[in-house]
């Protein structure tokens, strides 16, 4: 049953990580007033706005996944009545 998880892990996880690249550029918007985050590359920017960009966006991804992980987790538990990860 746990392969099963894995599976369906797999197409959550994605819809996840496009749930936080539009969350991050949401945050980001309402943060800078810009569109787009800096690329470390971008000379136009300060090191410490881009640093500040990409430490708000593993924050951004680290919430979501937790969170789509979690609920993907409770929600096996539900219909299997297992837990897939370790407890």
């Amino acid at each position: 049953m746990k392969l099963l998880y894995k599976a369906l892990s797999i197409p959550i996880g994605a819809a996840g990580g496009m749930l936080a690249t539009t969350l991050f550029g949401k945050v980001w918007k309402r943060v800078s007033g810009q569109d787009t985050a800096p690329q470390a590359t971008d000379r136009r920017y300060p090191a410490w706005q881009v640093v500040l960009a990409a430490a708000l966006q593993g924050a951004v991804f680290g919430a979501v996944k937790a969170a789509v992980d979690r609920a993907g987790a409770s929600g096996y538990e539900h219909a299997s009545g297992t837990w897939p990860g370790d407890e």
